[in-house]
């Protein structure tokens, strides 16, 4: 973090009041004794420093720690929580933009990377059910449709009463023992599928996973959070949530070869896939226990003696995230969320409308992606050639995510860059109910199908979006949670709109699709609009304030996390 001194004639510059809408990045309390703000942004105090602003390309990290009484705060706050990382803590460590961008290729490689693999664990075991009933596991177990749906929707449920728990158990244990713990678990029971005898068995086995699954997202978001900025989050969630994409071509693949062992020692080939594919992750578990570290400070074990990071690194990992949210640091990562903490977020209503884009904008693609290897069989392709057919969309699907989240990040823009997710399907789900060629015209219908399942996935960005209008650690894991909880919901509504009785075509179920399509798309909107007049109102709040008062409210304010004066929702 560098300063200079400049001459403090005004020039080129503007008010405080009239630049504070530019301004959502920069630290409010460095603000409180600005004197001017250049066109650049740099924050300039009143003898003179200039302070890069978070966007400067002078360099990656802005120090909001350089105003004394804004370090002595948060110094208490650390003491206070016993924050692990807080021997680490250097307000006025330097470091360059190479330094900062090879340590976070570093972090890419040892966190991000496993995140993604851990990832590719939780989706083969919870989306392997679509390439199973591409065999004769609908016939052997004597399953219809509509038991294929109740087991979706069992599954869905379970992972939704289990997200907060899973969250609050995670806060208490870390992230990392009891995401390993999680992975070892629901191993378990996926292989234990390829035992099952009917009905009953089939909708145990699916609650089962879905309550050792449920909370898996959320906790490794908290996880990432720990060593990415929040701007850096959305983009690794990107990757994270590419490993879906990669998942789902992996297991098309691997149900091919696998399904070649139908009848090998008398076991059909929907059972050699539970239980190949289960014992995969379970592998996966068992290293995750010695590839995730508490945190960056806690890299160094028996196993690993010199730790991810030397010691200049270390300080730039813990320094570069404090300086971006300072609020990463007010809670221990083994510190439990208590009742109040958690009432707190709950109640959070200016997080509320992204949790109802959770609950809404996914349920357009989840019918059509929960029936896809259906689809293609009704479209006459045999076991082998469904899945291999899978494969096209799956990798359209990682192109569009990426290029999704890259933009938005790229404009700063959450809201309307996720509202081209329900601009890309809404032509296809018209498509479905107009054309007369659907599910007549075979190869024309394929490439419907696959172009609607190609759709740029927002999820990275919703999830980055409200993990940053949380404004700590104590509010993001529950926030997480909640977002999560609401996209399970859902899962539900979705997992019941394509009904038997409705079938081949599903025209009563696509107009629903249709519906809820428009209604996702003013979500956006909504949302975006909300936001913006948030933020003015709390503008003007703070615009009225003189600068002692400010300090004073800095100080001294009882609100916590999103709820203060001096916080500007992304929008």
């Amino acid at each position: 973090m560098s300063s200079e001194k400049i001459p403090s004639d005004g020039s080129d510059t503007q008010s405080i009041n009239e630049k504070n809408a530019a301004l959502n990045d920069t630290p409010r309390a460095l603000l409180d004794d600005a004197e001017i703000v250049t066109e650049k942004g740099n924050v300039v105090t009143k003898d003179g420093v200039v302070f890069s602003s978070r966007e400067s390309e002078d360099s990656l990290s802005a120090n909001i720690f350089q105003d004394p009484e804004v370090k002595a705060y948060y110094v208490g706050i650390y003491e206070k929580s016993q924050y692990e990382c807080r021997h680490v803590f250097d307000a006025d460590a330097t470091w360059t933009k190479e330094e900062e961008k090879a340590v976070i290729r570093k972090l890419d490689w040892r966190v991000c990377l496993w995140a993604c693999v851990m990832f590719f664990s939780l989706q083969i075991d919870r989306g392997n059910l679509v390439n199973a009933v591409s065999g004769t596991l609908l016939t052997d177990l004597k399953l219809s449709t509509n038991d294929y749906n109740l087991g979706n929707t069992v599954f869905t449920t379970s992972f939704l009463l289990a997200e907060l728990p899973s969250q609050l158990i995670s806060k208490k244990m870390g992230p990392d023992r009891w995401i390993p713990t999680q992975m070892v678990l629901w191993s378990i029971v996926a292989v234990s599928q390829a035992a099952l005898t009917g009905r009953q068995s089939f909708l145990i086995t699916r609650s089962l996973l879905g309550i050792l699954e449920g909370g898996f997202i959320p906790d490794i978001v908290l996880w990432l959070s720990y060593f990415y900025t929040s701007k850096e989050l959305p983009i690794r969630l990107s990757f994270f949530w590419t490993a879906l994409s990669v998942t789902g071509v992996a297991t098309a693949l691997a149900a091919f070869g696998i399904f070649h062992l139908e009848g090998v020692h008398g076991i059909a080939g929907w059972r050699w896939l539970f239980l190949i594919e289960g014992l995969v992750t379970l592998s996966l578990g068992v290293a995750s226990f010695f590839l995730m570290p508490a945190s960056a400070v806690q890299t160094k074990t028996w196993y690993r003696p010199n730790g991810w990071f030397t010691d200049r690194e270390l300080t730039i990992v813990v320094n570069r995230v404090l300086r971006d949210d300072p609020s990463k640091g007010d809670m221990h990562n083994r510190q439990a969320i208590t009742p109040r903490r958690l009432w707190n977020a709950a109640k959070d209503y200016d997080l509320w409308p992204i949790y109802a884009l959770g609950l809404i904008c996914f349920i357009p693609q989840t019918p059509p992606a929960n029936y896809l290897t259906l689809t293609f069989k009704s479209l006459g392709f045999s076991t082998f050639n469904t899945n291999l057919l899978t494969i096209p969309s799956a990798i359209t699907h990682i192109i569009t995510l990426l290029g999704i989240t890259w933009l938005s990040e790229k404009i700063g823009e959450r809201a309307l860059v996720g509202a081209l997710q329900p601009l890309w399907t809404l032509p296809c789900i018209i498509a479905f109910l107009t054309w007369k060629g659907f599910m007549v015209k075979v190869w024309p219908s394929y490439v419907l199908v696959n172009v609607l399942l190609s759709y740029p996935y927002c999820h990275a960005i919703n999830v980055g979006w409200a993990s940053r209008n949380s404004n700590n650690v104590g509010s993001r894991s529950v926030s997480t949670a909640l977002y999560n909880m609401f996209v399970q919901v859902g899962g539900i509504i979705a997992s019941q709109v394509y009904q038997a009785s409705d079938k081949p075509l599903y025209k009563a179920g696509n107009h629903v699709l249709l519906y809820i399509n428009i209604l996702s798309l003013f979500l956006f909107i909504f949302a975006k609009v909300y936001y913006v007049l948030k933020n003015k109102s709390r503008d003007k709040k703070w615009n009225a304030l003189t600068a002692e008062q400010r300090r004073d409210y800095t100080r001294n304010t009882t609100d916590k996390a999103s709820r203060r004066l001096d916080f500007r929702f992304t929008h």
